[in-house]
């Protein structure tokens, strides 16, 4: 369901209508799944200073 969301752009209507659900159950499923990636590191970005670091080293 996130990924129909993420790399679809779809609505919260338009993937709750595929699985069956309301919009706000779509809407609530996604955000606890972006929550709970954001919580673990091994899903976390490097920041800004290890890009720039890393293009220098190009």
């Amino acid at each position: 369901m996130l990924l129909l969301y993420l790399r679809e752009y779809r609505t919260y209507f338009h993937i709750g209508q595929n699985y069956v659900i309301s919009e706000s159950s779509a809407c609530k499923a996604v955000k606890w799944v972006e929550d709970t990636l954001v919580k673990y590191q091994n899903f976390a970005l490097p920041g800004r200073k290890a890009l720039m670091k890393s293009e220098y080293e190009l």
